[in-house]
């Protein structure tokens, strides 16, 4: 090897440049595989807070409430419908007789026990997220958590909407049952036409559910610590009741709307507005009227979320019930 004199040094190779990086400041496969394991930490830490038995409580006082409720809640839809008083009402059912009294219970029970099951199921968890991986207040977890499970139940507007034209009159030569009302309304309108009066029911479930647990925390750390099971019980039906009836009148227009854009079937969907517009003016411009059928609904709704509330408690306090390991001499 020819030599020039020149000092030996050992030959250095330069490190490769960097890969350039992408605007966000790190690269794009790096960040990929962050969302990915970020997207899994969050669903493995979300799921995670949900407690089986928070859907199956509220599965049964649901399914509790319904059997005893639906009789009343049809008088209610009749003057919601029409416009009509209470008399009325009980004479149009009257007519159509036994038969017809209990005829579209199945949406009803259907969705309101899996309603239920996902608005305590996914408040609880929600809340419990909230507060534990994000240190979050309480009353903002609690709103929150309320809102999100309201939202999530509005998924299950298709059985409203089934129940809407059973109940209805102007349908019964429509439909024999609710099977046969599924089948026709995708049939000939789409599934799309099973959500129609979504907007309604999206205000109304999200903003009830977060007032209902706020109120119904409240007064379980107000009120007085009942020692006696008849006068626990007793206390836990009122507080539901009181609460469920106050946020049900509150809200009972955002039902009439939905009921007035549900009556009809296959024509183009107003907008809410519109037909709280509309409703207005066929009700006389006063306000008041949209409040036909609430003295009732505000009854129903006092013993409904009463039996709610107290069956709710009951079998969570049946579930969690330590079982007793009976003493054994030795």
């Amino acid at each position: 090897m020819k030599d020039d004199g020149a000092p030996n040094v050992a030959k250095t190779t330069d490190p490769p440049p960097p890969k350039r990086v992408p605007s966000g400041g790190t690269p794009a496969h790096c960040t990929e595989l962050e969302i990915s394991r970020g997207g899994s930490v969050f669903s493995d830490r979300f799921f995670g807070a949900f407690q089986w038995e928070e859907f199956a409580c509220g599965c049964g006082a649901a399914f509790v409430n319904i059997a005893a409720t639906y009789p009343i809640y049809k008088m209610i839809f009749r003057q919601m419908l029409h416009g009509v008083p209470i008399t009325s009402a009980f004479a149009q059912l009257r007519h159509e007789g036994l038969g017809f009294l209990y005829r579209g219970m199945f949406p009803p029970l259907a969705q309101k026990t899996i309603s239920l099951s996902i608005m305590f199921g996914v408040f609880d968890g929600t809340r419990r997220y909230l507060v534990e991986d994000y240190r979050l207040n309480d009353y903002g977890a609690k709103v929150i958590a309320g809102v999100v499970a309201g939202s999530a139940e509005s998924i299950l507007l298709p059985f409203e909407r089934v129940q809407t034209l059973l109940a209805d009159s102007k349908f019964h030569q429509h439909f024999s049952n609710t099977p046969n009302a599924f089948k026709y309304v995708v049939a000939h309108h789409g599934y799309r036409e099973l959500y129609r009066g979504l907007e309604p029911v999206f205000w109304r479930n999200g903003l009830s559910n977060a007032f209902f647990f706020v109120l119904r925390e409240e007064a379980s750390i107000r009120l007085p610590n009942r020692q006696s099971v008849s006068s626990r019980t007793a206390q836990e039906f009122v507080a539901g009741a009181v609460i469920g009836a106050s946020i049900s009148t509150i809200f009972y227009p955002l039902n009439v709307i939905k009921v007035s854009l549900q009556s009809d079937m296959g024509q183009r969907s107003e907008g809410s507005w519109q037909a709280c517009k509309r409703i207005y003016i066929e009700r006389d411009c006063r306000i008041s009227n949209f409040y036909r059928g609430c003295a009732f609904n505000t009854g129903r709704s006092f013993i409904s979320w009463g039996i709610m509330n107290t069956a709710y408690e009951n079998l969570k306090k049946l579930m969690h019930q330590q079982p007793q390991i009976p003493l054994t001499s030795e």
